[in-house]
This record gives structure tokens, sequence and C-alpha cells, in this order.
């Protein structure tokens, strides 16, 4: 019987389909956990190619260049004397899995598929995969020729077994399968499983953290045990980033905790524990004992190995610690920062620029470009040598050091107000402001001559010209006008993003970032094809609350106290003919509705899934204090009106970093069609009736 034995996990920043960096990184990891004593090392889901590979797994090569990655790590010295345990997708018998590939001293150990696919919101796992429902079931795995010449061995095991090396006994599960309502550990806790694995491919979602870090305490909290997790981290070629937070907890209790956020690519995770503390911790449980007595074993791979360290009475065991989790102010500073950085270092451009318009949106989405600054700047105090060198690509420049944010921001954030007539002094001035208290290089411009001569075709072909409302002309002449506007700001930052740095003798060119938040998109309050669309948009799935909250975080943290008069402002496009030099339009009136409302929408006919008649029906009750039944039918009425008739521009969506489960998403998240009938006759009908009733 051992009693200390030291495991590692770890948080990997792993890109899809680059098996070069990605086993670059395996192995550092590898080496990281070793130095530090450990006997076992986990790594993320499908680390080997990377979480994020979608239809690439349709692909052989996908799974040939996991194997050769395989290949790599079995015949390596740095994998002797240590158990590892990888991700890789496995073809068995025609059929794909997800899977963990378990191995020691070139030999495979055993191969585990995932029983538990994760197939709702962003993952789509059973369009590549097909889950393990053989429980408790090994068959033999006949293994690649180029496997077989490092291992030695035709076959090894694959199925729902669990190790059993000299001192204890492991059991795997992966990511999806702890939050399943049957998850394994459960019934290999029962069967003596004293340490369970957990390698996840889990997304950052605003306030979600602790959900992830209750369950892995609860695993152990019922049953006993000590409970590892590692996570991918970092933006692994799309909308999502993985946020780490790779952990290790006994008994109910966390005992290491990782970063949640950070631009270290390979963070590891060590823990030396007394098995003895789980051996009694079930002792007295006799409800967990009574259930163990009757419970169906698990397949045993016995492991001619030994976790304990050598002088294990003498080695030092980790206490509990308690959990710190971001605020949400935190989270949006830190999360979109890592995601952009990723973005930005891996797409191998210059920089960013933004349409600054001196807004909550845009002036947030500059401040989420601040904090990267920030986190790079902090990273290269610390020695993070990848964040030194990736800056001094960036900026092409060999000898620089990232030291100051704003002389960092300067190098690599561009801003620039588009001024048209309908603009204020005002939105003027604090988009200025605000620029130079980040640091960004700033360009004023005015659209007006390109507007006049954009309507100055129309009136040559047609002989019309149109008219904004207040100088008599339609609600058609006056939207055609203000989307005009719009999107002659789109063609401009285009334009700007790839010749700014040249007109500046400058090498590269800048990714254009959208400031539309997910309120607006929801709503549709926006035009197509202005500056919403860009190449990647930081805040696309933050709400407008949380912005304004945000905002008071970096006035607070940043000391930006050029966001007070951003915040105090009206939200207002700024698209229709100012009144006495004086802002005339505003968001929430345009929009027929209040951002707050606009929120519970989202929420409700997204993660409630309600329809017209159902959201009427719930709302009554939410606002019975403040409106009557026939109030609230009109609100629900415009909004679906509003919502359907919109549908159409979630389908050119910029690619925007997912952190609220109510985004209307339209590329996986949120499937819906895009040609309603915008009468919505029935569904208004059962509320018109309701109504009556009441």
């Amino acid at each position: 019987m051992g009693r200390a034995v030291t495991v590692a996990t770890c948080a990997l920043n792993q890109w899809a389909l680059d098996f070069e960096g990605n086993l670059e990184r395996i192995f550092r990891s590898i080496d990281i956990a070793k130095s530090k004593g450990a006997r076992y090392r986990l790594g993320p889901e499908l680390e080997i190619c990377g979480y994020g590979c979608s239809d690439h797994y349709y692909e052989s090569d996908t799974l040939l260049h996991s194997f050769q990655v395989l290949q790599k790590l079995l015949e390596s010295p740095a994998t002797q004397d240590i158990i590892c345990d990888v991700g890789m997708p496995v073809l068995h018998r025609n059929v794909r899995y997800n899977c963990r590939v378990i191995f020691l001293n070139k030999k495979i150990l055993l191969i585990r598929p995932k029983i538990s696919l994760a197939n709702a919101g962003n993952y789509r796992e059973l369009r590549w995969f097909t889950p393990w429902s053989k429980a408790r079931h090994v068959e033999e795995y006949f293994l690649p020729r180029i496997i077989q010449e490092v291992t030695g061995q035709e076959t090894v095991p694959f199925g729902d077994a669990v190790l059993a090396t000299k001192d204890t006994c492991l059991g795997a599960e992966i990511c999806e399968e702890l939050w399943a309502p049957n998850s394994p550990h459960i019934e290999m806790g029962l069967d003596g499983v004293e340490i369970f694995t957990n390698s996840s491919g889990s997304h950052h979602v605003l306030r979600k953290a602790h959900a992830r870090v209750d369950l892995v305490n609860s695993a152990t909290a019922k049953n006993g045990g000590i409970y590892v997790l590692a996570n991918q981290k970092g933006c692994d070629g799309d909308r999502l980033y993985y946020d780490g937070c790779a952990m290790i907890s006994m008994n109910g209790e966390t005992v290491a905790q990782g970063s949640q956020f950070s631009l270290d690519d390979v963070e590891v995770l060590v823990a030396t524990l007394d098995l003895e503390d789980v051996r009694s911790y079930r002792a007295e449980i006799s409800s967990r004992n009574l259930a163990a007595s009757k419970v169906n074993p698990y397949p045993r791979v016995k492991v001619d190995f030994a976790l304990l360290c050598p002088d294990d009475v003498a080695v030092p065991t980790c206490m509990p610690i308690e959990w710190r989790h971001h605020s949400p102010e935190e989270e949006i500073s830190l999360g979109p920062a890592c995601w952009l950085w990723d973005y930005l270092r891996r797409s191998k451009q210059a920089g960013f620029l933004l349409p600054l318009s001196g807004g909550i949106d845009s002036s947030a989405t500059a401040c989420i470009v601040y904090s990267m600054c920030h986190q790079v700047c902090l990273a290269v105090k610390n020695g993070n040598a990848d964040v030194l060198a990736d800056a001094r690509r960036i900026v092409n420049d060999e000898t620089y050091i990232p030291e100051d944010p704003r002389e960092f921001c300067k190098r690599v954030f561009t801003t620039c107000y588009m001024a048209s007539e309908n603009s204020s002094q005002d939105t003027c001035n604090r988009a200025k402001l605000l620029a130079e208290q980040i640091g960004s290089y700033h360009i004023n411009l005015n659209i007006d001559v390109a507007v006049k001569a954009v309507v100055g075709i129309f009136n040559v072909v047609t002989g019309q010209t149109p008219r904004f409302s207040v100088y008599g002309g339609s609600s058609r002449e006056s939207l055609a006008l203000q989307n005009v506007q719009a999107r002659i700001r789109m063609v401009l930052a285009y334009l700007f993003a790839q010749l700014t740095l040249w007109a500046r003798g400058m090498p590269g060119g800048l990714l254009v970032l959208g400031s539309a938040n997910v309120d607006e998109s929801l709503r549709g309050y926006l035009t197509k094809y202005d500056c919403s669309s860009a190449d990647i948009n930081p805040i696309g799935g933050i709400s407008k609350t949380d912005l304004k909250n945000f905002i008071q975080y970096c006035i607070e943290n940043f000391q930006l106290t050029a966001l007070r008069s951003i915040m105090s402002a009206p939200p207002t496009a700024e698209l229709e003919p100012l009144v006495d030099g004086q802002v005339a339009q505003t968001d929430e009136a345009d929009m027929g509705m209040t951002y707050a409302e606009l929120s519970i929408y989202g929420k409700l006919r997204k993660i409630a899934k309600a329809g017209p008649y159902s959201m009427f029906c719930k709302l009554i009750n939410m606002w019975k204090e403040i409106c009557t039944p026939r109030e609230v039918a009109s609100k629900v009425k415009h909004f679906f009106r509003m919502y359907s008739a919109n549908r159409h521009k979630m389908t050119t969506l910029t690619p925007s970093y997912h952190a609220e489960n109510y985004s209307p998403d339209d590329n996986r998240f949120d499937l819906r069609p895009f040609l309603y009938n915008t009468s919505w006759s029935w569904q208004f009908r059962c509320i018109d009736k309701q109504v009556n009733a009441l």
C-alpha cells in the first residue's frame, strides 16, 4: 500500500491541426511534470490534433498525423518513467472515437474511448465521433505499423477499463462525462478507483467557472477520491476561448488551482497527495460501502509501476485551498484580451484597427485591446519568452521589449474616428481622449465627401435625391441615407487597415475589430455590412449591461477617466441630422425597447426556449408590477417582429468571442431560419386570446 502519490495535470494552448506546435507543448508539459516529481501526467481533450478540428476529423490525414505525433511521444526519452495520458481521435473497426491513449515506457496501456459526447450549444461531437456504448467492455485494438515498430505490441486494450498500478487504481473520464447525470466516476469510485482523471475541452462563458469547480469537488465529496482535471486554453481557431482552470481536488476540496486566463501556452499543476486520506474518508461512509459491495467490477489493466514517491512518508502533501473566482468584469477584461492575443499572433498580422465612435461598445472594445497590452507586458515581465518573441515579430523589432502598455498599444492598435455631418463634437472629443489615455495611434477623418459621392451616383442614375425624414423625406429615404454612412465606414475601415502601416513606412496589415454587442445583434439593430462587419468582434457575445459594468471596472482599475463621459452619454448611432448641434437620435428610442429588456428577451428566447406565447406567459408574471398584460403583449410582439425581420443579418455576423448562452450566433450555436413569417399570426393570436381573458 502506497501513501503519497504525485500527479500532474495541465492547461495547454493547443491549436487545431498545428501538430508540430501541439507536440512541442505536450513535450514541455511532460518535462515540467517530471521535473516536479510527477509519476502521472494528464493532458487536455484531443490535445494531439487540437480540439477544434471540426470537419477535419473526417479526414484520414488527421488520424495519420495524430498517430505520427503519438509515435514521436512514445519513442522519446522524455516520456520514460511517467504514465502519459494524451488525447487523439482513433478509428476502431471503421468507427471514429474521441480517445485517451495512456502509455508508459514505450508501451500503450489502454485506449479509452469517450462514452458521453458533448452535442449541445457550441459542441457537435456526434457529427464526428461515436460514443462508446459498451460499458465495462474491452476489445483488442490493432495498432498501426508505425506504432507497432515502437511498442512491439500488435494489439492493445480498447474500451471502458481502469488502470491498476502497484499502489492505486486510476479511472478516466473525458470532459462531458463529468457533466452527465450518470458520470462514470460514480461507479468507478464504488469499484475502488482512487484517482479520477478528466481531460476537457471546456470553453469560457461568463459566470461558468464556478459550475465546473463545483462539479469536480462534488465528484469526490460523496464518494471520496482524488480528481484531476486538465483543460484546453486559448483560441484554437474559432469563436471559443478555452479557459484553462486545470485543477486537482481531493475528498470534495480543491488542493491545486490553475489560472483561468493567461498568455502562458503551457501551464502544469502538480500535487502530492496521501492515498490514505482517501481510504480513511471512504471507510466511514457506510452507504458508499454498501453500494460498493454490489458494484459490477471494471476490467483492470495491470501496470507494473508505482505512483508513490520513493520516500513517501517524508514528502509534504498538498492542503486544501479556497478557489478564487473572477468577477464578470474581470472575465471580460481578461478572456477576450487573451483571445485577441492568440488571434493576432497566429494570424501573423501587425495589429488591430478599430472604428472608435466614442460610444460604450467601441470604447469597451478599445479597453479590451488595452487590457491585452497589459497582459503582454505582464507576461514579458514574468519571463514568458514565447510572448516576448511574438511581440517582437508583431512589431517587427528583434530588440523590442514591451514594458509600458500604452507604448505597446501605440505600436499594435490604431483607432479611427469617422465623422460625418451628423456627428457631434462630444463624441469626437470622447474618442480622442480615450485614444490618448490608452495610447493608440488615432486617426480623425470625415466621410461626408464619400457619402455625397455615393448619393450623387444614385442621383445621376435616377434623377432623385433622397432626404432625411427631418427634411421631409420618407422613412425609406432616411434609413437608406443612414445605411450609406454606416457602410462607407466599413469600406474605409478596411482600406485603412490595409494601408495605414504602409503609409507610415511600416510592414504588415491590421485586423479590423467589430464592436456590436450581443443584444444589438439579437434585435438586428445594426446595418448589414457596416462597422459591425469586421474580421473579429471581442464583444459580440457580451450584453450591454455587462459592458457598462466593464467600463466602470476600467475607470477604477486602468484609471481611464475618459470613460466617465462615455458612460453618462446616451447610446446613439449618430446617423441622423443633429438638432441645434446636439444628438437627437438614441439607440433605445430607435429600437423601441431598452437594453435591459433585450437581455431578458434574449435569455428567454434561447436559454428558456420560449417562443412568443411562452415568453408572454413568463413576462406577465415577471413584469406584473410595471406592465399590464396588454403592454407585455405589445412588447413581446414588437421584439419578435424585429428579431425575425432582422434574423438574416446573423448569417453574416462577424465571428465573435462567445461569452453568453443567449448569443444569436448563426454559425453553430443558435441554429434558426433567417426567412421568417414576421406576422407570427397564429402565435400572436394565442397571446391576444390570453390578454382578453385576463
